[in-house]
């Protein structure tokens, strides 16, 4: 099958490209994750690269332009410069950057780029970004929150895309402002109606709020937050109190504001109050953790499932221990007071009350087991009102000369800032008390029970509050293209799609079991609906999110059964990939992001399959080669910063159509096809700065190009290989190529090594020293005056880094060992010189030296890969990622020193 080579199925500049994706991790204002809460969206630096290297030619395809492989290369690093610039964040609305890249695209495409379509949209980061390109973007999913926040991203600020505000407010403006650029005029009603809603809930739900006396400055405070605890009956028929379930008592930990909960116990009442202490002082020990809890009152230990039991007959009672109030200077912490208002009651989402919660929940174990219970009585009547009122709120908008379309348009963003408040507005938001800030109820990709919790007040302007929810919203949407076509349908991807067009497909599919998405969107579903079904009623036409047709591994869906849940999933994910090959432009690769932190492993005997055997034997079953596979990095782990081995949040495959024609293959001849492919691409992965933390994962790519470009590989017996064979045999020739690379090591470095594939860094016989020793050409007397070996008492042992001598300085010794070499450099780099000191050892020992260095740091990593030694492969892991930061400071250092003349250590 003849067509042109696009950049991503070459080369890619991955550094920069993670760089900036683990940038936006910190950007918040004005961001598209902002809009609304959806879980697991790609980086929209990942998005743009990924989509402008599927459609920008490789040079390698013009060699009538660029002859060898120096021009090539030479053209390949002009493309990488407009990447470099298109991914960064500051530069998503820089037409200049923007323009540059659509003129290579266009230039790549004959002047008629294909449209893109992500089957599986989630949060729109893919889409979006094929909008910002210049390029038709569609999105689907089946779920209709997905669907929503896809809209709100492509479709609707492209619709009103230059329209000035209707309200009265911004009127007197109109005649002078003609700056309503973009959706900036749509943003400015979401502000202005937002701020009438929220005057309205407070005029219905104030009395709820009310301030409190504060005991010591005098006058009123507005309340930010109560603190509340759970309680349960203590199980003691002699002591019988309402025993607080606390987790902490501490409610601020900042330096110099400490602040904390004395609990005031009434034996003799069986009561417990609760009174706040500040400064000085040990807070008491929390009363619950996972093992059970302990009555305060009569220190009776307390069992989780005489809770759980409580909880499932609906006896989990609740107490306020705090008051967080906004005072002149900063938060305040005050005792509970007492508030006799009556808390009306609210049908708020009774159609899902009936409905179970399911997945990734722990509150059901204990009685919260609908979408409704998450909530207290004045959190439900809040929400209620609050979603009710959006739709009074469009109605004001029509009234002040909106149409119904740009009407619905402003009620869709304030019913995704009623989603966020609700995010905040749960019994399982807790309070932060190093922020001092209330956190989402999904800070986690599930909701865990929460002992103690915080519940916003709406009205105080600070955490938790509707201004705090809204205020996101439009600052997202000035910042939109607000250009261009893009639309978003609810679809299932693994039915008839009936347009199969031609497609640049590009989209990130669910990941096997790790989450279940439609559970998770059930906690928004309901307040969306109660907001907009007149406005998406094919979106909201159900109580609930859709989930039977949900392409996950859900157990729980299968009562419990794993092999059905599996078979579940490849079943779906089959029909879908299917309809992708149907679609996709056969002139372009599709490109699929797959996460890979799964590390379930399964018998071949026992019936199902694993994540990654899943994907990849679909693909290449519909007929798919898998061309190559990035590694892509979503947060960057460096230098001393480092406290995990921070695995890339995904890959993406790159696939293209198999040629009808291609050959079949004996298992002898993949494995000869694997042992001369994968050398030679483990190399350029290596060159190319993978991590060793990745490295596994990356050599899929070519060793899955390998497999799936054959119709078929064959077993001895005349059987089919499956791709967990063919899996198992890329492991064992990645194996076998780290540990060619000790051919090219000094004796003392290949004794470390097989000491620390057997020993790690634990004691062992001198004797069994000796003998290794003696068989690698060296001696234990050598070792230790080397510096890297401990001998005393008939024991010996492998240095650890952290024991080797800070500030070593390598001009004093006759020989340093590639061991020594690489232990000192990850003492510079993670002690306190940073990669400073890690620099300076690389100038002084050369680059040769050095590589050697960053291959053997690959196969230690492996090693403790391998061996579950998680913490001992930190060091090797962090060396390896930040060893481009260490080169770019060896260059520097170069041009200081060339102008100084000398090297001072």
């Amino acid at each position: 099958m003849a067509y042109k080579k696009k950049l991503i199925e070459v080369a890619l500049p991955l550094e920069v490209i993670n760089d900036a994706s683990a940038r936006e991790k910190s950007i918040r204002q004005g961001h598209p994750s902002t809009l609304h809460l959806w879980w697991s969206r790609k980086p929209l630096a990942v998005c743009r690269a990924v989509l402008f290297a599927s459609l920008v030619d490789d040079p390698s395809s013009h060699p009538e332009q660029f002859p060898d492989e120096k021009a090539q290369a030479q053209e390949r690093q002009r493309l990488f410069a407009i990447l470099g610039d298109l991914v960064k964040w500051e530069n998503s609305g820089n037409e200049q950057v923007l323009e540059m890249a659509r003129a290579e695209i266009l230039k790549s495409t004959g002047g008629e780029p294909p449209p893109v379509y992500d089957p599986f949209c989630g949060g729109g980061s893919i889409p979006l970004e094929a909008q910002r390109l210049g390029l038709c973007a569609r999105g689907s999913d089946l779920n209709p929150v997905a669907v929503l926040i896809t809209k709100a991203l492509i479709e609707l600020p492209a619709k009103f895309a230059g329209r000035p505000p209707v309200n009265p407010a911004a009127r007197g403006e109109i005649g002078q402002n003609n700056g309503w650029q973009g959706a900036a005029g749509l943003a400015a009603d979401v502000r202005y109606y937002g701020r009438w809603l929220r005057d309205e809930a407070e005029k219905r739900l104030g009395r709820l709020y009310p301030k409190v006396t504060l005991p010591a400055a005098g006058g009123e405070g507005t309340v930010i937050a109560w603190l509340w605890v759970r309680t349960v009956k203590c199980p003691n028929p002699a002591c019988g109190c309402d025993m607080p379930l606390a987790s902490k008592f501490t409610l601020s930990a900042k330096k110099g504001r400490e602040v904390w909960v004395e609990p005031q116990v009434d034996r003799a009442k069986g009561q417990v109050s609760f009174v706040v202490r500040t400064g000085p002082g040990q807070p008491p020990a929390g009363t619950v953790d996972r093992r059970g809890a302990k009555c305060i009152c009569c220190g009776t230990p307390v069992p989780l499932d005489y809770i759980r039991e409580l909880g499932q007959q609906g006896r989990i009672g609740g107490a306020v221990i705090a008051q967080v109030v906004a005072g002149k200077e900063g938060k305040m912490y005050v005792s509970p007071g007492e508030n006799n208002e009556p808390m009306p009651t609210s049908d708020f989402l009774t159609d899902l009350a009936a409905a179970r919660i399911s997945g990734y929940f722990n509150p059901p174990n204990y009685g919260y087991a609908s979408i409704g219970a998450l909530y207290n009585p004045r959190q439900r009547y809040a929400l209620a009102t609050f979603a009710g009122l959006v739709k009074e709120a469009k109605a004001q908008c029509l009234q002040d000369g909106g149409d119904e379309e740009y009407a619905a348009a402003v009620a869709t963003y304030l019913a995704l800032a009623v989603g966020r408040l609700a995010n905040r507005l749960s019994s399982f938001a807790i309070w932060n008390i190093h922020r001092e800030t209330i956190e989402q109820t999904f800070s986690e990709q599930g909701v865990a029970m929460a002992w103690d919790y915080a519940e916003a007040n709406p009205f105080s302007g600070s955490t938790g509050s509707w201004e705090g929810s809204l205020e996101w919203i439009p600052k997202c949407l000035e910042l939109l293209p607000g250009e261009g076509y893009g639309t978003a349908e609810q679809k299932d991807a693994a039915a008839a799609w009936g347009d199969t067009g031609k497609w640049l497909i590009s989209t990130d599919p669910p990941y096997y079991s790790s989450i279940t998405y439609a559970d998770f969107a059930d906690f928004f579903y309901g307040v969306l609906r109660q907001a907009l079904k007149e406005d998406y009623p094919e979106l909201f036409a159900t109580v609930a999110t859709p989930k039977a047709a949900e392409i996950v591994a859900a157990r729980h869906r299968f009562d419990g059964d794993r092999v059905r849940a599996s078979e579940h999933f490849r079943g779906q994910l089959e029909r879908a990939v299917k309809n992708i090959y149907a679609a996709m432009n056969d002139d372009y690769p599709a490109t699929i992001y797959y996460a890979f932190k799964e590390q379930e492993v399964a018998e071949k005997d026992e019936g199902y399959y694993t994540a990654w055997e899943s994907i990849l034997g679909v693909l290449i079953g519909a007929g798919l080669q898998i061309v190559c596979t990035w590694p892509l990095r979503t947060e960057r782990v460096s230098g001393r910063k480092t406290t995990k081995n921070a695995l890339a949040s995904s890959i993406v495959l790159v696939c293209r159509k198999r040629a009808s024609d291609a050959p079949v293959a004996t298992r002898r001849e993949f494995v000869a096809a694997v042992k001369r492919g994968l050398p030679a691409a483990l190399k350029g992965l290596a060159q190319s700065n993978i991590p060793p933390v990745d490295l596994a994962q990356a050599a899929i790519g070519p060793g899955m190009a390998i497999f799936s470009q054959y119709r078929q590989v064959y077993e001895a017996d005349g059987e089919p290989m499956s791709v967990r064979t063919a899996l198992q045999i890329v492991n064992q020739e990645l194996d076998a190529y780290l540990a060619a690379q000790e051919g090219m090591l000094d004796e003392d470095t290949r004794f470390c090594l097989a000491w620390f594939e057997q020993f790690g860094l634990s004691e062992a016989p001198f004797g069994v020293a000796d003998v290794l020793a003696r068989a690698k050409n060296t001696s234990v007397e050598r070792l230790v005056s080397d510096g890297v070996l401990a001998a005393a008492k008939g024991k010996v042992r492998l240095l650890k880094w952290e024991e080797l001598a800070d500030g070593w300085q390598p001009g004093y010794e006759g020989r340093i060992t590639v061991w020594r070499f690489t232990q000192q450099i990850t003492n510079a780099l993670l002690g306190a010189g940073g990669e400073d000191a890690a620099a300076r050892l690389v100038y002084f020992l050369g680059g040769a030296r050095a590589e050697q260095a960053k291959a053997l740091a690959y196969r230690l990593y492996a090693i403790c890969e391998r061996k579950g030694w998680s913490e001992a492969g930190l060091a090797y892991n962090s060396l390896v990622v930040s060893w481009p930061a260490i080169q770019q400071k060896v260059v520097n250092l170069a041009a200081k020193l060339s102008v100084q003349g000398e090297l001072a250590f």
